[in-house]
């Protein structure tokens, strides 16, 4: 079934989640500070922007022709293309009167070839490693994707602020800062078409071929525990997928309506600087942790790690210090406790994916993920308006129960992740 040599882990699995993670997050985090700047409501842009995680709930229905049509590799390299072409596509679109929904729909079409870009990669990651490699490996792929999101959600945003600074048309600025974020998703595609391995062959794999679309689904859906599974995946970030959408904002909004007043420069730099360094600790900690002990000792260590740091914003909303290294030190505990916490949830969804049809059951395990993510961020712009910054961070901290109780409750192999001698 190789058609070579495989290459070193270390040498193609950076760059294939870094860009898995740009496109995301440029999609889902940073359109939300660029409409921000461009003068959108909060309550339109948590509508619509959570809207954009659709793609990633639904990308199971098609995960199937990924696992049984082409090869993981062509399929990545050719949403990365598209997804660069559709950046660009962005960036010719930020001004004018429908440039709110023409830019939505060049997100929209970045969204489906970003999901469809992770299923291919994730699917690379499992048939391309043996089991031991893909628990020793993890903390590298989830550090790299991290790095990904981190360079859209810092340096992305940073370039914007110097630009909306230096061209004073905030137009402008989200232009190029977009076109940049196309040719950035050129050079990366360029990068993994040279380092990715070829480990699978197109041909006439009749098992495969006669695999049907219900028997991908079925052999998901019967497995052990897959209710309360599937309710983990759902609720373990149900505080932060609100958090997520309003943190931005409420940074950058000014002091009189309840924000913090700092520029797009700064919540870049927080982001893209001690930010980066915190979530990468988190991240590369919490891989050791589960790789040393196994999931079972840390499942709730890590769910507090993820949700706790949330309720230091309910102190910056109601004190709002002027100090930006008030802000800085509640993004840092945030980032590291968000890179700690997500080590254990990572695991647990390569656990449920554990079995027949990898790629495809990783593919539905993650659409869950993001069905968690997408629901409560589409009402949380309304929620915000409605009880203001200091009373919707206190929702976040009471939305981060249930989280706990199901982190608590989850069946899986204690051990599970641990790495074996």
């Amino acid at each position: 079934m190789t058609q070579n040599k495989p290459k070193n882990p270390w040498l193609w699995i950076p760059s294939l989640y870094m860009t898995e993670g740009i496109p995301y997050i440029v999609i889902i985090v940073v359109s939300v500070i660029m409409y921000k700047k461009l003068g959108v409501s909060n309550s339109d842009i948590g509508l619509y922007t959570s809207l954009l995680y659709l793609p990633w709930v639904i990308k199971p229905i098609w995960s199937p022709i990924i696992d049984l049509v082409g090869t993981k590799r062509k399929w990545f390299l050719y949403m990365q293309l598209v997804l660069a072409l559709v950046f660009i596509g962005v960036g010719f679109n930020t001004s004018g009167s429908s440039f709110f929904f023409i830019s939505l729909a060049f997100f929209w079409m970045g969204a489906f070839a970003s999901a469809t870009n992770d299923i291919a990669s994730d699917g690379m990651y499992l048939i391309a490693l043996k089991p031991d490699q893909q628990s020793f490996f993890v903390g590298l792929r989830g550090t790299f994707y991290r790095i990904g999101m981190i360079t859209g959600q810092g340096l992305i945003v940073i370039i914007a602020g110097y630009l909306e600074t230096s061209l004073g048309d905030n137009s402008k600025a989200w232009s190029y800062t977009m076109i940049i974020v196309g040719a950035l998703m050129l050079l990366l595609t360029a990068i993994n078409f040279l380092t990715t391995p070829k480990v699978e062959e197109e041909s006439k794999d009749t098992s495969k071929k006669e695999a049907s679309f219900a028997m991908v689904f079925s052999t998901f859906f019967t497995k052990k525990n897959i209710g309360i599974s599937l309710a983990f995946v759902l609720l373990y970030r149900l505080g932060e997928s609100q958090l997520v959408k309003m943190a931005s904002p409420f940074l950058l909004e000014n002091r009189q309506t309840g924000g913090l007043g700092l520029s797009t420069s700064e919540v870049g730099f927080l982001y893209g600087t001690i930010g980066v360094i915190a979530l990468l600790l988190g991240g590369i900690l919490g891989g050791i942790a589960i790789s040393k002990n196994g999931l079972g000792k840390w499942m709730i260590p890590m769910a507090l790690s993820l949700n706790l740091p949330n309720l230091l914003y309910i102190a910056l909303a109601h004190f709002q210090p002027e100090n930006i290294v008030f802000a800085g030190t509640v993004v840092v505990i945030e980032q590291f406790g968000y890179g700690f916490g997500f080590a254990a949830y990572m695991i647990f969804l390569i656990y449920l994916a554990e079995g027949l049809f990898k790629t495809s059951h990783y593919a539905l395990a993650t659409g869950f993920m993001a069905m968690g993510m997408m629901f409560p961020g589409m009402v949380s712009g309304y929620i915000q308006e409605w009880l203001g910054y200091t009373g919707f961070f206190i929702w976040v901290g009471i939305a981060m129960i249930p989280a706990l109780i199901i982190a608590k409750s989850v069946k899986y192999p204690k051990e599970f992740g641990k790495k074996t001698e």
